[in-house]
């Protein structure tokens, strides 16, 4: 049924100086709407109504590209604050540029993919390891070894679970759930 029956474009960007590897949107304060992305120089934000183009973190610390992770939009902060993962590291930060927490989240390993769920916690999702923390503190409250090394990444969260999948050699690919209980504790 139409409109419906292809997709349909809201907005174009189309000469960015830094090629978007992950995007995010967020609704500031319920009225502005700005893309949020991350790029081998780090990240930055797009103000989707004027089309004004700024950068919101560079990790100045690391020599060469980086590998930008997940944006994480933070709950209750009306949109405006953000943790942005890359490398082994996570900052938090306002669609401004800010720094609001001077901490810095510090994986055991380089995720392969990141994801807020709904216990407050972000996950990470690494070769040899998930490990689950505090959204708010960075800690880490729990870590589940995997039993040989693979790439895994996030689903979705659907009632008490969390469900991620990996690419297997051969061109296969297996999809897991985690459970998640009171507080926060999970059984795999």
């Amino acid at each position: 049924p139409k409109p419906y029956h292809k997709f349909m474009a809201f907005k174009s960007f189309t000469s960015l100086s830094h090629k978007p590897l992950s995007v995010d949107l967020t609704v500031e304060e319920g009225q502005r709407l700005k893309a949020i992305y991350g790029s081998t120089s780090g990240f930055h934000a797009i103000d989707v109504d004027s089309g004004t183009v700024y950068d919101i973190y560079l990790p100045t610390h690391i020599q060469g590209c980086i590998h930008p992770h997940a944006i994480v939009i933070l709950p209750n902060t009306n949109g405006m604050e953000l943790l942005v993962c890359y490398e082994d590291e996570g900052v938090y930060i306002n669609t401004y540029g800010r720094i609001t927490k001077e901490m810095v989240v510090q994986w055991g390993e380089m995720p392969t993919s990141i994801a807020y769920i709904q216990s407050n916690h972000i996950m990470g999702w690494g070769e040899k390891a998930i490990e689950l923390r505090s959204v708010e503190s960075g800690r880490l409250d729990g870590v589940f070894m995997h039993k040989k090394a693979q790439k895994l990444k996030f689903l979705c969260e659907r009632n008490d679970k969390v469900f991620f999948a990996s690419s297997q050699s051969g061109g296969s690919s297996q999809i897991y759930f985690m459970t998640l209980g009171q507080n926060a504790l999970l059984n795999w």
